[in-house]
């Protein structure tokens, strides 16, 4: 049957099945999503990133740089999510690129341009033979003086496109409708950050969210330069307690607002 037929079009990725699939492009967007979640949320004041640690051995050295989020230049960083393996190779080639066009142009490489030769690169191995597609999913936050601050998504298939808030990696299709019923446009960075966490704290698989399985990083303007700041556990720490003290209070407002209703006699309006 169907499965069958899959079978014998999924083993290259060049190839269309006959419903005019490319399955194995599929199947790279399937392994992200088992990858640790990464979200984005854009503000007025700035970009928030924020990632789900897996690796969290206790005699790992975490006193290295980002492990989820990388810094290309500057005036943009981006978080990965799925084979990390893959991601350093499209890292080194976004940093490379960001340099070139400094080099050339003698002006900072505009967000949404970067973000087009990356994907220009994944959609030619979905195209080409024998190579198979990057397993990643990138979330890139940036600024640049053409359109400000600027949050976008890529996948293996080399979609990408601009978000005001979004999330890739497990759980991303539960995150991302929570994003679509809290976020405000033009919100401040402090509310973005939060935002984050409350929407990490609802999907992640974990039921306690601790700062050490988490990675935080915000792009800002200092005086006027696009500045990327990695949290500090114990800001990451604060928002979490916050997080945790509005979702105590909204339950106890909720179980209040029942316990009224309960006590209202059948009947009345």
């Amino acid at each position: 049957g169907a499965s069958k037929m899959a079978h014998r079009y999924d083993t290259r990725t060049t190839i269309f099945s006959p419903e005019g699939r490319l399955y194995q492009v599929e199947y790279a967007l399937e392994a992200i999503g088992h990858a640790g979640t990464c979200l984005g949320v854009l503000s007025k004041e700035g970009v928030v990133l924020a990632a789900e640690k897996k690796t969290t051995a206790k005699l790992l050295d975490t006193s290295t740089s980002a492990e989820k989020i990388y810094k290309l230049d500057d005036h943009i960083a981006c978080s990965v999510a799925g084979i990390t393996a893959d991601a350093n190779i499209l890292v080194d080639y976004l940093r490379t690129s960001a340099q070139r066009h400094l080099l050339t142009f003698q002006e900072p490489i505009p967000v949404e341009r970067i973000v087009t030769y990356v994907c220009d690169i994944k959609q030619s191995y979905t195209q080409y033979g024998g190579l198979r597609p990057f397993g990643v999913s990138l979330l890139y936050m940036g600024w640049d003086r053409h359109h400000g601050f600027q949050l976008y998504q890529s996948d293996p298939s080399g979609n990408y496109g601009g978000w005001l808030a979004t999330c890739v990696g497990s759980n991303s299709q539960a995150a991302q409708s929570i994003l679509n019923q809290d976020y405000t446009e033009g919100c401040t960075l402090a509310e973005a950050k939060l935002l984050a966490v409350r929407v990490l704290m609802k999907t992640m698989d974990s039921t306690t969210l601790s700062s050490d399985k988490l990675e935080f990083a915000t792009l800002t303007l200092h005086n006027g330069k696009p500045l990327m700041t990695v949290l500090k556990a114990e800001e990451v720490a604060g928002i979490l307690k916050q997080a945790e003290d509005l979702r105590k209070k909204e339950e106890a407002e909720e179980k209040a607002k029942k316990e009224a209703a309960a006590r209202k006699k059948p009947g009345e309006a």
